[in-house]
This record gives C-alpha cells, sequence and structure tokens, in this order.
C-alpha cells in the first residue's frame, strides 16, 4: 500500500534518459560508433535521488510539471513503477518534458550529457503539495529550476522540515546559488560546486566557507577519490568503495538518495555516508542512473568486504 505521506519529498530535475554506449568519445567535427541504446531509464538529479532511495526501501514521494507528451508518460510510469508517489505530479497540456543523450564510453567508465531543460511553468504549491511537504521528514532539491526550489525550501522551512540540496545545477547569478545553499540543513555539493560558490581555491576553504551558510551536513563528493565532510572544523575524507565501472552516469544522485535513506533512519554521520558510498559505488557497475542500483543488502556486504 502507498504511504499518504511519504518521508523523503523532491523537488527538481527529471528527465528520460536515452543512454548510448559508444567506441569511444569523438574530438569535434568526427564520429564514433553507437553499439548500444538504452532508453528505458529516467534521470534528473532528485528523481534519480528518489529512485535510489525508494529501491533501498524509503517511502518517497516527486513534486514536479511534466509535459503531457510521450517523454512525460515514460517518466511518469518509471516513477509510478519504482514505487515513487505521483500525486505531487501534474501533466501540463501541451507541454514537453525534459530529455537527455547521455554517450557511455565504457573503455574508460565517463559519460557526457547533452540536456534538453523543458520550459514548463513553475510549480504551484496547491494545498495537495503543501500537505506532502509539511508531511515528510525531508525535501531534496537540486538547483535546476530556482523558482521552484527557493518557493519549496522556503515552504519546508516554515513547516520545520529538513532541507536536503544537491549542490550540482549552478545560476548564472552566483548570490542565488549562495541563498539556496544558505537554506539547506544537509548540502551535498559535486566536485565544482563548492569552488564556484564559495569562490575560494582550496577544498578546505571551499568547504568551510559552505558550512558557514549553515548547513549541519557539508559534503562534496569526488567520483573514484570518494567524498570530503566538513566535521567539527576540519575535513575529512572518505575513500571510495573499489568496483569495476562502467558507467557514472547518476553516482551523485544515488549518493544522495543514499545518504538521505541512512540519514532519516537516524545513522551515525560516517556510517550514512559509508554507506551511500557504497550504494553510489555498485550503481556504477550497469549503464545508466538507475540500472544498476542495488539493493540494501548487497550494499551492507560491499561494505563488509570492505572492512575485512
Amino acid at each position: 500500500m502507498e504511504n499518504e505521506y511519504p518521508q523523503l519529498v523532491g523537488v527538481g530535475h527529471c528527465c528520460q534518459d536515452s543512454i548510448c554506449t559508444i567506441e569511444e568519445y569523438p574530438p569535434e567535427d568526427s564520429s564514433t560508433h553507437i553499439t548500444a541504446i538504452d532508453d528505458s531509464q529516467g534521470g534528473g538529479a532528485v528523481a534519480t535521488a528518489l529512485a535510489a532511495a525508494a529501491r533501498l526501501g524509503l517511502s518517497t514521494a516527486m513534486i514536479a510539471n511534466l509535459g503531457d507528451d510521450a517523454v512525460g508518460d515514460r517518466i511518469y510510469e518509471e516513477f509510478t513503477r519504482r514505487g515513487i508517489q505521483t500525486k505531487g505530479i501534474a501533466r501540463i497540456a501541451g507541454g514537453r518534458s525534459s530529455t537527455s543523450i547521455v554517450m557511455v564510453d565504457q573503455r574508460k567508465g565517463t559519460r557526457t550529457k547533452f540536456p534538453y531543460k523543458d520550459e514548463l511553468p513553475p510549480i504551484t504549491f496547491d494545498e495537495s503539495r503543501k500537505e506532502l511537504l509539511r508531511r515528510a521528514a525531508v525535501l531534496h532539491l537540486d538547483g535546476t529550476n530556482y523558482e521552484n526550489a527557493w518557493n519549496a525550501a522556503r515552504l519546508a522551512k516554515e513547516y520545520g522540515v529538513a532541507v536536503s540540496l544537491d549542490g550540482c545545477s549552478m545560476q548564472k547569478d552566483n548570490e542565488k546559488n549562495r541563498r539556496l545553499a544558505a537554506m539547506a540543513d544537509i548540502l551535498i555539493m559535486n566536485a565544482k560546486y563548492p569552488y564556484r560558490v564559495s569562490g575560494q581555491k582550496t577544498l578546505e576553504k571551499a568547504m568551510k566557507f559552505m558550512a558557514s551558510l549553515g548547513a549541519k551536513i557539508v559534503i562534496s563528493t569526488a567520483g573514484q577519490d570518494g567524498c570530503y565532510s566538513w566535521e567539527n572544523g576540519a575535513l575529512k575524507h572518505y575513500p571510495a568503495c573499489p568496483v569495476e565501472a562502467v558507467d557514472t552516469t547518476g553516482a551523485g544522485d544515488v549518493f544522495h538518495g543514499a545518504f538521505l535513506t541512512a540519514y532519516i533512519e537516524k545513522r551515525p554521520l560516517a556510517e550514512s555516508i559509508r554507506f551511500a558510498g557504497a550504494v553510489a559505488a555498485l550503481k556504477c557497475r550497469k549503464p545508466g542512473g538507475r540500472a544498476g542500483i542495488p539493493t540494501r543488502a548487497e550494499a551492507e556486504a560491499l561494505l563488509q568486504n570492505a572492512r575485512a
């Protein structure tokens, strides 16, 4: 039975991905061969985080606008299939939903994205959507659509709901980035975000600045180097779990979903980070952002092996 008021509610980017496995990434004005295409998986920072959390057993819901096009149908259907509540999703007549082409070089385990950003109207927070936020344990955001994120964060603060921000998408106006980051209780960023938003040139100074904005948890993911957390006024490194990576698409998004699952379960910070790192690492075994999301048992087994 669907949980009427899920613990984790997301407001952010959701799209449909076409994952193209290629022989190698070509230089400009040349070509390469696509060896496989997978267009069965959705994408988007917040949406994929919810998919990971749902896979791990957390109750989740998405608040979003989608077009009433075929792409929107596929995004919506995948949410339903993965157990992500959809009553906060509105279908916009005549709207065109977001989609991305993702080129995966399996030899290097890298990916290059070509996203189409929708031009759908801002989210209207009616009473039903407000109630979803009010009853949540955590609101998870990304900055892809600043107006949607800002309005959702303000409501969450009013309701006393913890705000998690995926520091990935950045506005040209850096003051907007700082304002949104200052709304976060949990701030987990990609490797570029802390430098750009803080204006600092070392990771330690950048993380110290980001922590000064007010978040209680401040983390920067660093791919195969693991992640860095600002704890007790100092930088702490958490190494990555070793796996044979096929595709890193969505690894950061999955890290968010796994971390928030552990956070809501009230696990200690270090344990939550290591759990999230294991889930994100295992995701990289398969192309696309979601096909490789592991079970909880698989992630715990990887951690156990790493400790042995």
